[in-house]
């Protein structure tokens, strides 16, 4: 069980606009408007879209915990005049599908990551946090090219879209070169966000898969589970924590990785602000490579 964006107020929304006048037709409006459920992907849409495109980026705030996000009306009358909405998909924001609904726009493109990635939502163990999975995003930025092309024609996308594409290449050689000279070596992690990175860097998770699911689903740890994870650390390589919760659990992990001297970073769930995916990602990577350096 996934602890998911919340989707729980799509209904309320739904009856607060039930007064409004109909949205505006998104094929006839004249402007290239895309959605995105967070910032991650909003990025990469306005890369590619370039600067003539409006992107919305429903969850944009780099301190908070996207979990806790709740929609509004404004959400929705952003959806309801999208050309182009683009969510992470496998549960992880299905308010943007209820919303999308509830909105009566029925033109817009719909692309899902998890789609794009090949990943199984049903399967045990299932990690929607696909933005940390670079093959997945090339597809996904191709997706994205392909969708703007039957939108509106650019003749300079393709030439962003390869850019993006050759970004995306040199960040998964970056990870494969940490795999050839770390495979194998253990990783510690407070929740599954970064496992996707960490994986083909060629690490091994340690952390016992009911730690990461409490701390996702914010319910408490056993203590004898915490200190199963706690004895774990001396023996990791890394640990990364989500910049974006917190808690005791978090905090003992941090301190114990300091007392063994196993560096730790933090991840988060959107784009940090003034960063773009690509030098965000690159950042992080640059993070793991000094860590498993040591």
């Amino acid at each position: 069980m996934q602890r998911h964006l919340a989707s729980a107020v799509a209904v309320a929304v739904a009856v607060a606009l039930a007064g409004c006048s109909a949205p505006t037709d998104p094929t006839t409006d004249g402007e290239l408007r895309i959605v995105a459920s967070t910032n991650v992907y909003g990025d990469l849409a306005a890369t590619i879209a370039g600067p003539d495109a409006v992107v919305t980026s429903i969850i944009d705030d780099p301190s908070a915990d996207p979990h806790g996000f709740e929609a509004n009306p404004r959400v929705q009358l952003e959806l309801a005049r999208a050309d182009l909405v683009i969510a992470n998909g496998g549960g992880y924001d299905d308010f943007v599908d209820e919303m999308l609904e509830a909105s009566g726009n029925t033109t817009a493109v719909v692309l899902h990551a998890v789609d794009l990635a090949g990943t199984d939502p049903t399967a045990d163990g299932f990690n929607e946090h696909v933005w940390y999975l670079y093959p997945a995003m090339n597809d996904l930025v191709g997706a994205i090219g392909d969708a703007l092309d039957g939108i509106a024609a650019d003749a300079d996308r393709a030439d962003r879209v390869d850019g993006l594409q050759r970004d995306l290449a040199a960040l998964t050689e970056r990870a494969a070169a940490l795999a050839v000279e770390h495979a194998g070596e253990g990783y510690v992690v407070t929740e599954p966000v970064p496992e996707y990175l960490l994986g083909s860097a060629g690490l091994v998770n340690l952390t016992p898969a009911e730690f990461t699911e409490a701390i996702e689903e914010d319910t408490d740890v056993p203590p004898a589970l915490l200190q199963e994870v706690l004895n774990r650390i001396p023996g990791a390589s890394v640990v990364v924590v989500n910049g974006q919760t917190g808690g005791p659990q978090t905090d003992a992990v941090i301190d114990v990785a300091g007392d063994s001297g196993v560096p730790w970073f933090a991840v988060t769930e959107t784009l940090p602000d003034g960063l773009d995916y690509v030098t965000w990602q690159a950042g992080l990577l640059d993070l793991l490579e000094d860590a498993l350096a040591r």
